[in-house]
């Protein structure tokens, strides 16, 4: 179900006599040196026609050379649109052309907007890096121009309507589309089915400027559970899977030595509300000894959604909570399953489940018509009813933490996140997210959001 597949070849051929009446113009500047961590091209679109364009009609074609055969991902960072009406992937080329195989290739939602003659995109700041988080090389891409650090019209950067080329010249020398065996085919704008929002986890690490955009936070600084004042950044991470063949996932790391001050906990949640009806998936590798260290630690690997004020009238909350060896006098392996109604100790439904869980699992939360169903791996594990169902919106949290800190000496223990998948006002089967989250990622995109607006 991926939302960018290309819809066959178009038969349009555009000429410099025969130049569409619909036109674009494309600007662009560098950001940082060729060689560089982060690739940092900025875009604008300029409405250059005399009528209104929809930018969902509008796709961008960025070109560069993938150092070392290694994928790479993007991401958007600022807009004055908002980045997350902002689509993008990362595709291969079907016709390479010089300094030039593959391309970062951008798109808009319906909640872009529409371009007014004259009308501008304003800067759109992007980023494109090499899963394997190593230096890339852009002297050899295509598109990348250094000499542009402020805004300029760059024709190797090139722009399409409703899938007609019109603006640049693509690597190959083309300024057309034809038919036939072999030819590029040009990129018609499908929109991504509404209510959905996928993530990747595809960043640099927990200080990416693209964090912030997509709505995401490693939390720092006081506060419970576990632990108190030992949240940090520190042990979020993004590292990549087989060099990067595979992607990246989300690490979250608990460490200690024994001692509070040498502790970190790990978190990392929605800024702002994103769940209450509907499905949130989640594929969790569970760990059931520590990455390092001595075994025996009382740590909990946790899914939720909760409301973000635990004082609201309307307080909700959901939880998976996976506990190696246990916690709070109860033996391990378990995983509590819990519906919340207040924050008020003990207002709550839940379920223990004395089952051993490390490994990859998938984790679904179905919220509909009043009732709350708990699920691994396809396998419903409790039900909750109307008294607990969810009555606001919650932030989606992944967190990994200590319930106490039984003895001395340093350990460390990691819970990932593969993929996160919420389809709002609608029940999907754990299999149909994986199926769509696959589809996400296969057609190189990492990250959509299309949910409405709270």
């Amino acid at each position: 179900m991926g939302f960018l597949v290309v819809g066959g070849v178009a038969t349009y051929h555009w000429w410099p006599s025969d130049r569409a009446s619909e036109d674009l113009t494309v600007r662009y500047r560098a950001e940082g040196p060729a060689t560089t961590d982060v690739a940092k091209p900025w875009l604008e679109i300029i409405n250059t026609s005399g009528i209104a364009v929809d930018l969902s009609d509008v796709t961008l074609r960025y070109h560069y050379t993938p150092d070392g055969g290694v994928e790479y991902a993007a991401n958007c960072v600022q807009a004055s649109l908002d980045c997350s009406s902002v689509t993008l992937r990362t595709a291969a080329a079907r016709q390479p052309g010089a300094k030039a195989d593959r391309y970062l290739e951008v798109g808009f939602t319906d909640a872009a907007g529409t371009l007014k003659p004259g009308g501008t995109t304003e800067g759109l700041g992007l980023q494109l890096y090499r899963l394997d988080h190593k230096e890339l090389d852009q002297s050899d891409d295509y598109s990348f121009d250094a000499a542009k650090t402020t805004y300029q019209e760059s024709e190797r950067v090139t722009a399409y309507l409703r899938g007609i080329q019109v603006w640049g010249e693509g690597p190959g020398g083309e300024r057309s589309w034809e038919a036939g065996p072999g030819a590029e085919a040009a990129p018609v704008a499908v929109q991504p089915p509404t209510g959905v929002l996928f993530d990747d986890f595809a960043y640099t690490g927990p200080q990416d400027p693209a964090l912030t955009a997509n709505g995401w936070v490693a939390r720092s600084g006081e506060g419970g559970p576990g632990i108190d004042g030992s949240w940090s950044p520190k042990g979020v991470t993004f590292p990549a899977v087989g060099d990067g063949e595979r992607g990246q996932v989300l690490c979250l790391e608990a460490r200690t030595d024994g001692t509070e001050t040498g502790t970190v906990q790990s978190e990392f949640h929605s800024a702002q509300p994103l769940f209450r009806e509907g499905t949130l998936v989640a594929r969790v590798h569970f760990s059931d000894e520590p990455a390092s260290g001595r075994d025996g630690d009382h740590v909990s690997q946790s899914v939720f959604a909760i409301s973000l004020d635990h004082k609201s009238k309307k307080y909700s909350e959901l939880d998976f909570e996976y506990m190696p060896n246990g916690g709070w006098g109860r033996y391990g392996p378990l995983l509590d399953t819990t519906s919340w109604r207040s924050s008020d100790l003990g207002d709550r439904v839940t379920k223990p489940h004395q089952r051993k869980l490390g490994g990859w699992r998938t984790l679904a939360i179905t919220a509909i018509d009043g009732e709350v169903t708990y699920s691994v791996d396809g396998q419903v594990v409790f039900t909750s009813g109307k008294k607990h169902y969810p009555r606001e919106s919650m932030s989606i949290n992944f967190s990994h933490w200590f319930v106490d800190l039984p003895f001395k000496g340093p350990r460390s223990w990691e819970m990932e996140v593969d993929w996160l998948y919420v389809k709002s006002g609608e029940a999907i089967s754990p299999d149909g997210a994986t199926k769509a989250a696959a589809d996400f990622a296969a057609e190189g995109v990492r990250y959509v959001n299309t949910l409405p607006e709270e």
